[in-house]
């Protein structure tokens, strides 16, 4: 127990935790607790059936279960409308809808910071194919964001600006609320990959001022396969629809079609109703534990595990020094070793699972001249013990290279 936070009381609600491993790789998955496993299985065992289109009482409780998802989600960032909330696959999908759907033109300029996962990166890419220009905010030598290379960008073609709120690279977050300001004064849009910062710390999008906010369920105890795009409504009810069909009209004849309502048109096809209703259940749990408390805890594991390695000469650690400015992310490469080989030595020695390789950041890795990193990341269920043995095995690894 570090400082009053318990993890032992939330392990028992994930029953993979009752095998023989560490699970330190929960920036690419977080594991699911047992709440929201049933919570999907009632959808299966009691009311299966499609939301919006059937008119009896098996359709009307799933419309129900999915309305309360949506007022869950609304409340977990703070959203000011239910309708702002859209759901999506993931934060990739998010981004994608957005990118495509916001209105950009020929001449027209999108900034990002050099920080940015590929779902971050490749749909802005992709417009520039038709003359979007995309713009790269360069961080600081410690990789913290660097709002004067930020401004710097700006120009009065410059529609968005999208950039994460914690990076999956080092787990350093970036000043959103600043950020905003400097975009809004400019006149232009924010978007935030916010994937790897909702599921550990509280998220206000009205504080934060963000125009778009994105994020992934199956990083927040949730099921795979969904995701969230908030939206302020002026800008939703402006946008385009990306992609269209069933559920996103209210009526059509052979020659034209009439758009649904916000959120629906952009929610298109058959949706994930399990998923969605799991999603909902994961914000129940972790508002239950505490979004204040998860952060903490993180910070707190990942000094232990930084005081026990920062100082070998055979390790180097991607990101600030300081572990508080890292979240629950340990990100590091050994000397003369590929971060997949260590990864695997940690996981054949204790069953530690860790992620060795680029983290979709492919771009970050190849402008530094990295293969990668090996990745150790942290939730709400790990323990101070856990950390021990990691840095114990990966301290084996380094005597190996003395």
């Amino acid at each position: 127990m570090i400082f009053g936070y318990d993890a032992e009381k939330y392990r028992k609600d994930f029953p993979i935790l009752s095998k023989d491993l560490i699970y330190f790789d929960n920036a690419c998955m977080s594991l699911k607790p047992v709440q929201v496993i049933e919570k999907m299985n009632e959808y299966y065992k009691e009311y299966t059936a499609c939301a919006g289109r059937s008119s009896h009482r098996l359709a009307a409780k799933v419309e129900d279960e999915v309305a309360v998802s949506r007022n869950e989600l609304k409340n977990f960032v703070n959203a000011k409308h239910d309708s702002e909330i859209i759901f999506t696959r993931n934060t990739t999908e998010s981004i994608n809808l957005v990118a495509n759907s916001i209105g950009l033109g020929e001449g027209d300029e999108v900034i990002i910071s050099d920080k940015e996962h590929n779902s971050n990166l490749i749909p802005w890419l992709k417009l520039g194919k038709k003359g979007i220009k995309v713009k790269v905010a360069q961080s600081n030598p410690d990789n913290t964001f660097n709002l004067e290379n930020f401004s710097k960008c700006l120009t009065p073609k410059t529609k968005i600006v999208s950039v994460v709120h914690s990076s999956n690279i080092d787990g350093v977050t970036n000043p959103v609320k600043e950020i905003a300001k400097i975009a809004h004064k400019n006149k232009a849009a924010l978007l935030v990959d916010g994937a790897q910062a909702a599921p550990h710390k509280d998220i206000d999008v009205r504080e934060l001022d963000a125009d778009f906010y994105a994020f992934s369920g199956h990083k927040m105890l949730g099921p795979t396969g969904t995701g969230v795009l908030y939206g302020k409504i002026d800008f939703l009810e402006k946008m385009d629809q990306f992609i269209v069909g069933g559920e996103t009209v209210i009526d059509s004849t052979y020659t034209d079609y009439k758009m649904e309502k916000i959120p629906m048109r952009f929610e298109a096809g058959l949706q994930d109703y399990a998923g969605i209703i799991g999603l909902g259940e994961a914000c129940r749990y972790l508002k239950k534990v505490g979004l204040k408390k998860i952060e903490q805890h993180e910070k707190k594991l990942n000094s232990v595990i930084t005081e026990g390695l920062a100082d070998d000469k055979n390790i180097s650690i991607i990101g600030p020094k300081e572990p508080e400015k890292r979240g629950g992310i340990f990100s590091f490469n050994v000397k003369g070793m590929k971060p997949n080989d260590v990864s695997k030595i940690l996981e054949s020695s204790k069953s530690i699972m860790v992620r060795g390789g680029a983290h979709c950041a492919h771009s970050w890795f190849n402008n530094h001249r990295l293969d990668g990193s090996a990745r150790a990341s942290l939730y709400l269920y790990n323990t101070e013990e856990e950390c021990k043995i990691f840095v114990g095995e990966v301290g084996k690894i380094l005597t190996m290279k003395v």
